[in-house]
């Protein structure tokens, strides 16, 4: 595939060790780079509840790879890892990720640091912001969930959600940590967005059907449109 839409992102702190590759029209990506910080004594070694696998090539609770996208996640937290996986797929992503996070502390900084990082590597694949759609919405149930998200790539970065999710926990995730990793994406991300939960009575498919919602409406607003190439889609001349 031509013309690609492609970002490489290091994001490293005293908290966070990530590196992450995105393609916004999907294909082949390459494997991520060794680097000290990820590099691990067993080559083949599957991961643990924490720690990426050495071997990008592992079949991993969020990993699915076809000619038409490679999805590869592992941030050490399995719920957030099944929202990223899902966002991806259904957003026509594709999207290597790993992440080494101070989990022995909490979600936090990992959750953060993830949706920051992937802000900033949507922004640099997006390049100019002109011959786009810019606005993007959508509808997705799960079950008895449905959910709608709608989203500007205005280069006003702002984010408003109502999740109504009714535990504090998803596996090892805190519920709040939805609310602030998507506003820490929309922010590095450039981004207006609104996500809401319209109704549901499971919270796992409360959340998965936000970021299916999500990633639809990525998928519209990022679309490049025939005829309007240079374009800047604002009254304003600039985006």
């Amino acid at each position: 595939m031509s013309n690609r839409r492609t970002a490489y992102i290091v994001h490293n702190t005293n908290e966070t060790k990530i590196q992450l590759s995105l393609s916004l029209d999907g294909g082949p990506l390459d494997l991520l780079p060794k680097t000290a910080e990820f590099e691990n004594s067993d080559p083949d070694c599957d991961g643990d509840d924490r720690d990426p696998p050495a071997n990008q090539d592992a079949k991993t609770h969020a990993s699915q790879i076809s000619n038409l996208q490679h999805i590869w996640i592992w941030t050490g937290i399995g719920f957030l890892d099944h929202m990223l996986h899902a966002w991806a797929k259904h957003a026509g992503w594709s999207l290597r990720l790993r992440c080494k996070g101070d989990l022995a502390i909490d979600d936090h900084h990992t959750t953060e640091d993830t949706f920051l990082a992937l802000g900033t590597a949507f922004t640099t694949a997006l390049g100019p912001r002109t011959g786009l759609a810019r606005f993007g919405h959508a509808y997705a149930p799960l079950d008895e969930a449905l959910s709608r998200a709608v989203l500007d790539i205005s280069s006003r970065p702002f984010f408003v959600g109502d999740f109504g999710f009714h535990g504090p926990m998803m596996g090892t995730l805190n519920t709040q940590m939805i609310h602030h990793g998507l506003g820490s994406w929309a922010q590095n991300a450039g981004v207006t967005l609104h996500v809401d939960v319209l109704k549901g009575e499971n919270d796992h498919h409360r959340s998965e059907s936000a970021f299916k919602a999500l990633a639809v409406a990525c998928k519209g607003a990022c679309e490049r449109v025939a005829g309007r190439e240079g374009e800047v889609v604002s009254t304003k001349g600039v985006l």
